[in-house]
């Protein structure tokens, strides 16, 4: 019969207590009762859990990248600018996925199979910090974050970033300004947008720059050219066939994001449509394979490596004990013009 695994919240149960008094005991926290903290040392010897928290103990020279999805190569982006600084620091990288749903579903006390996991694994692992690329972290795995007493920074949060919480973003709306004033300069008039989750901050951001840019040069904003995706290649391809189906169609798509517009392309060549002759497409990321693209793709550059870089370096200071100079950092974003653009047919 195999033995259930023994976690943080599996010893807190038995002993009674909660999970941050059990990570305050393994983190040598002194505010912890006599009694308590015996009742709980000895569940720990009984299970033989890995008695290897921060304070006290050396650090095992890791930094955690914790994303709500790695299928990407937004993700890895990130995680490449991340390895970098990580690893010239003398540092390893340990990867993780929770994935859309267990981290928003896992409830207010932060439960949920995922969640516990990777809190359980960064006790044992003693990791300096932790990068969060998430949608939205349940308040109880930030309030088990703090009690680990473990520095982590947060990358694209989902709403207002939180003055207290160290996160790093991009200038979205500068960049959906950037797109479609280069496409409304081009001469198009039908400029549609297929942005991302309503519900994003970012995506609510380049929508915003996107509207800002059609009301400067004097174009109306039709609501039918507004479509919502969630930044993979299937909504681009299923949103874009909607709009170009359209009575009167666009003659220009600003994509939220690259794999969006990967997808645009798609559906407009399945009705016949030559790129950028009859369309104009514009992405935003800059992916690696945009410029490879066929034709390559006229995009909002999003630092994404220097953005997992600068997360890092934020990351490692805190574990020194040093006070980031400021809490939230966006990044530039730049239009990178190639040949998916072009004036209207």
């Amino acid at each position: 019969m195999v033995q259930p695994r023994v976690t943080i919240t599996s010893i807190a149960r038995e002993a009674g207590v909660s999970v941050s008094t059990v990570s305050k005991v393994l983190n040598g926290r002194a505010d912890v009762a006599a009694g308590t903290r015996s009742r709980v040392e000895e569940l720990l010897d009984k299970h033989a859990y890995p008695r290897a928290g921060r304070r006290g103990a050396d650090p095992a020279g890791l930094v955690d990248l914790v994303f709500g999805e790695l299928d990407s190569p937004w993700a890895v982006e990130i995680i490449r600018g991340a390895e970098e600084v990580a690893r010239a620091a003398g540092l390893g990288t340990v990867v993780s996925a929770i994935h859309p749903g267990s981290a928003a579903g896992a409830g207010a006390d932060g439960g949920g199979e995922p969640a516990r996991q990777w809190l359980d694994n960064l006790v044992r692992r003693r990791s300096e910090g932790v990068v969060l690329v998430l949608e939205e972290l349940a308040p109880g795995q930030l309030a088990r974050l703090e009690s680990l007493d473990v520095p982590y920074v947060v990358i694209d949060p989902r709403g207002e970033p939180d003055p207290r919480i160290p996160s790093i973003g991009a200038a979205n709306w500068a960049g959906g300004m950037a797109a479609t004033r280069h496409l409304a300069e081009l001469g198009h008039r039908r400029i549609a947008i297929i942005s991302g989750p309503a519900g994003l901050l970012c995506s609510r951001a380049r929508l915003d720059g996107h509207r800002g840019a059609l009301e400067s040069a004097g174009l109306p904003a039709d609501p039918d050219l507004v479509r919502y995706g969630d930044f993979h290649h299937e909504s681009g391809y299923v949103q874009a066939g909607l709009l170009l189906d359209l009575p009167d169609p666009p003659t220009a798509i600003f994509a939220g994001s690259d794999q969006q517009a990967y997808g645009a392309c798609e559906a407009a060549r399945e009705r016949g449509l030559r790129i950028p002759q009859d369309l104009s497409i514009v992405g935003f990321d800059d992916l690696s394979v945009s410029r490879w693209f066929s034709p390559p793709l006229t995009t909002v550059r999003q630092p994404l490596a220097e953005m997992g870089a600068l997360a890092a370096r934020m990351l490692l200071r805190m574990a020194r004990g040093e006070t980031p100079e400021t809490r939230r950092v966006e990044l530039a974003t730049e239009l990178v013009v190639r040949e998916s653009t072009a004036p209207p047919p």
